[in-house]
């Protein structure tokens, strides 16, 4: 890998170690960024990564718990050091078999760890790479992931969609303080997509979404990593606020 000047600009991505995640930071990285890949599992992220630059992209692997403030603060201090920070990816969440419990049978403890990672950790992550994100003066982006199923209602999953609503809620609310400060904040609601992550939804659901969506084909992390592009270029600089469902229209609003 050889590395680009110092005014190549940075994206962070994190839970970018496997699946929606990789592709999109493998997106980014192709359309000329330096690559972050911050993950919770540092071989997983560091995998990654060497993938990327196996493909001559350039990209760097930085373990990161979203949801662990001091191991946040640490990924902060090494993006600041690799040169201007342009964009932050909010991606990393637990989705790995969470559901299947109607909202009455969930228990704190799992309520909570998902609330810490799929709802605190982009706050957390943004506000701790705020400082490296305005450094430079110039614009920057913000894209946070929710999910189609916070609009669908999902059975069996209200604790996840709470999160991902929380995601939501979220964007619009950076989008309002940061808007002048010429930083977009936009969300993304990916559908039912086929990655490792979701290898273990059951067959039912994956028929639902077969059954409802206007394009019918399975969604593969592909189908999103061209809209990130798009809201990572100069050309979305007067979109913020929004939230874009991706989904082969299984759900339309």
């Amino acid at each position: 890998m050889t590395e680009p000047p110092a005014a190549v600009r940075t994206v962070v991505v994190t839970g970018a170690g496997r699946g929606l995640g990789e592709a999109m930071a493998r997106r980014a990285a192709r359309d000329g960024f330096r690559v972050v890949v911050a993950e919770v599992d540092a071989a997983r992220g560091e995998a990654g990564a060497a993938r990327l630059r196996e493909e001559g992209l350039v990209a760097h692997a930085i373990p990161c718990d979203v949801a662990d403030p001091a191991s946040v603060c640490a990924l902060a201090g090494r993006v600041a050091a690799l040169g201007p920070l342009y964009a932050v990816v909010n991606n990393a969440a637990l989705a790995d078999g969470v559901g299947g419990k109607e909202f009455q049978e969930i228990d704190v403890a799992d309520f909570d760890r998902l609330w810490a990672v799929n709802a605190r950790g982009p706050w957390l992550v943004t506000k701790a790479l705020y400082g490296p994100l305005t450094a430079h003066g110039g614009p920057a982006r913000i894209v946070n992931i929710a999910s189609d199923a916070a609009l669908y209602g999902s059975p069996r999953l209200a604790h996840y969609l709470a999160t991902k609503g929380a995601v939501i809620a979220l964007t619009r609310g950076m989008a309002r303080e940061l808007g002048d400060k010429g930083i977009t904040v936009n969300a993304l609601a990916p559908g039912l997509t086929e990655c490792e992550a979701t290898a273990a939804v059951p067959g039912e659901r994956h028929g639902l979404y077969r059954a409802n969506r206007a394009i019918s084909r399975a969604q593969q992390p592909e189908d999103l990593t061209g809209l990130l592009s798009f809201l990572l270029s100069e050309e979305s600089r007067y979109i913020t606020g929004q939230l874009l469902a991706v989904n082969g229209g299984f759900t339309m609003h």
